[in-house]
């Protein structure tokens, strides 16, 4: 943990290097005198975490996110250690009237845990995982990223469904759904949610359990960071590995058709423990595949079956012999080692646009919309990557949490991702344009953590206008000023 920030005052001259008057993101205004509390730091003596403002050390590489196209620059940074920490810091944003973002592992595409000219309340130090493997439960810190949590369960051959990269915080997955390699199985990451400890835009410690705020629980469970800062997670456990059937093969673009209508019928064949993602981009340049591969273009299809090998051999088996595939991979694993498989072409710093449908099914149309723009990016980099649903997702009921889209059989997401001096507009057209050509084969709905900056009413539509008016009910009861509103937001009722 690090020593707790000395604060010391900034002088007369460094402060008059900041404009008189600074902006908010949303377009309030806090004055000069605001610098000078930060400086003494002023959040009190509650507080023991470290502050971080501009010109601090520290404080550029902590306001960088996943997304490196998202440069944004709070006034503050308030990298918490307890949950009486963002009490503190919550409280003394809303007293100065600054707009909050709040970091958890700080993934969100659209760049929401950082803010222009406000204050982060920084969780990403609070990693705690604490497992009781005979209750089956784990109880996990804000900060925590899906690799702890792996890490953690996976001693007593244990998991939380959670997502597909290891450096994905639990928080921000958890709270907008949890798609991922188990949900077919156990259900999504916000399923197995079964209490949370939270603070509320007031400041205010509440909890959430079946027996205990419910409502707000089901709000957890899909509906975002939209009712408070989230202090403590406690997810149910699931027996997993610690070995697994998994991996993938490689197909040439070139047969796209025919390998997306072959995975078509294999995928209605699965069972739930199986769950497969197909992926459409060039190979990268990875150790995972032989340099003759690089750059290729290429559809993967990826697969975890979590029953016994026998029988995950005889289940994948039709999946392997079709083709032959350019290349199999698929092999018993750790289950920790496949959960890091994606985690090398999705790094940190890159510039990232995604667009997204949820599909009702793989039609034939929507095969030859992907297959028709999938590999006209103009960044070797970007990729359109498409997630099997159904399973424990689609057996739970419409409404029975905030999430939207168990009725879904895929979700796709369209990947523009690149780095500089590549030019952001031409890849940002390329996935609109791929999203446009699936948009008459798509349900008209998304899922909520795969969109972008992308507005209100985007989110409304996504959510649909009887659990978005649920949503928006108890955020009028948690948060009636919209104070915490760097999300998806639901606007209060």
């Amino acid at each position: 943990m690090p020593e707790p920030d000395s604060a010391s005052p900034l002088s007369e001259l460094e402060l008059n290097d900041y404009s008189p008057l600074w902006h908010c993101g949303d377009g309030n205004m806090w004055h000069k005198e605001i610098v000078k509390t930060f400086a003494r730091g002023d959040l009190g003596n509650d507080f023991a975490g470290m502050l971080l403002r501009p010109g601090d050390d520290g404080y550029e590489a902590a306001r960088r996110v996943w997304n490196g196209a998202v440069d944004r620059r709070p006034a503050l940074i308030a990298r918490c250690l307890s949950a009486a920490d963002i009490q503190t810091a919550v409280r003394f944003a809303r007293e100065h009237s600054l707009s909050i973002a709040v970091r958890g592992g700080g993934h969100s595409v659209a760049g929401m845990a950082v803010c222009d000219g406000g204050l982060v309340v920084d969780c990403s130090f609070m990693k705690a995982v604490t497992v009781d493997p005979d209750a089956r439960l784990a109880s996990v810190s804000p900060g925590a990223l899906w690799g702890d949590v792996d890490a953690a369960t996976q001693v007593h051959g244990l998991a939380v469904p959670g997502g597909i990269v290891t450096h994905t915080g639990v928080a921000g997955l958890t709270l907008g759904g949890g798609i991922g390699w188990l949900m077919r199985r156990h259900g999504l990451s916000c399923d197995n949610l079964v209490g949370a400890d939270l603070v509320t835009a007031e400041g205010q410690l509440h909890s959430a359990s079946e027996s205990e705020n419910s409502d707000l629980l089901w709000g957890l469970r899909g509906g975002g960071g939209n009712f408070g800062v989230v202090t403590r997670f406690v997810f149910r456990l699931h027996r997993v590995g610690p070995v697994v059937l998994s991996g993938l093969v490689l197909h040439p673009a070139e047969r796209a058709g025919e390998v997306l209508r072959f995975y078509r019928e294999f995928a209605a064949s699965l069972p739930d423990a199986a769950t497969t993602i197909v992926t459409f981009r060039h190979v990268p340049a990875l150790p995972l595949y032989p340099p003759e591969l690089h750059g290729r273009p290429v559809v993967s299809i990826a697969v975890l079956h979590t029953g016994p090998t026998d029988e995950a051999e005889r289940v994948l088996g039709p999946l392997r012999a079709f083709g032959p595939p350019l290349l199999d991979l698929i092999a018993p694993t750790p289950y920790v080692r496949h959960q890091a498989m994606f985690d090398p072409s999705v790094p940190h710093g890159l510039h990232y646009y995604w667009k997204t449908h949820y599909l009702p099914a793989l039609s034939d149309g929507a095969i030859e919309a992907i297959a028709g723009r999938a590999w006209e990016a103009p960044s070797p980099k970007s990729y359109t990557i498409m997630f099997q649903m159904g399973g424990a997702v689609a057996q739970r009921p419409i409404g029975g949490t905030a999430f939207a889209g168990r009725e879904a059989a895929f979700a796709v997401n369209i990947n523009a991702v690149w780095e500089p001096p590549q030019q952001a507009e031409p890849q940002k057209q390329w996935a609109r344009a791929v999203w446009d050509d699936l948009r008459p084969h798509a349900s008209g709905t998304a899922y909520v953590n795969f969109l972008d900056d992308e507005g209100s009413e985007r989110v409304r539509t996504t959510y649909g206008p009887s659990v978005y008016a649920r949503l928006a009910a108890l955020k009028r009861r948690y948060d009636p000023d919209n104070a915490l509103r760097m999300n998806q937001n639901i606007t209060p009722a």
